[in-house]
């Protein structure tokens, strides 16, 4: 996340919140039941359900502390997709934070790269293209 924020020119405190929103994007999965989180398979409707309300989970907690409360919309925000597909508000394009986008294009890459337990990871050039 950093290296494509500074790619784009950001500056040194959007950086420095880029790189606190990196580690903490994922903090709303604390209030997701474990057995959702660690399912060998792939999720039903209703788990799928409850595992997209995380950004928001993680939208309430950080709000709750004052020296967090800037990074707040892009957690909110860091499942949003370009074509306005993405959760929990279906933000299109630039609606969605840059932050949240470039975490949403690392994400996306981390998952394709790595070992899941219902699927192997596939190599990083094809995750690249």
């Amino acid at each position: 996340c950093q290296m494509m924020g500074e790619v784009l020119g950001m500056q040194q405190k959007d950086l420095k919140d880029l790189q606190l929103f990196s580690k903490l994007h994922d903090i709303g999965k604390i209030g997701i039941d474990d057995r959702i989180l660690n399912k060998p398979g792939k999720l039903n409707d209703d788990e799928w359900k409850i595992m997209k309300l995380h950004p928001e989970i993680g939208y309430r907690i950080v709000m709750e502390t004052p020296q967090l409360k800037r990074i707040a919309n892009y957690i909110l925000c860091h499942h949003e997709r370009w074509d306005g597909t993405g959760y929990p508000m279906g933000l299109k394009g630039q609606e969605a934070p840059v932050s949240s986008r470039i975490l949403a294009i690392a994400d996306a890459f981390d998952a394709m790269t790595e070992d899941r337990l219902y699927r192997k990871a596939m190599p990083r050039e094809a995750a690249i293209q």
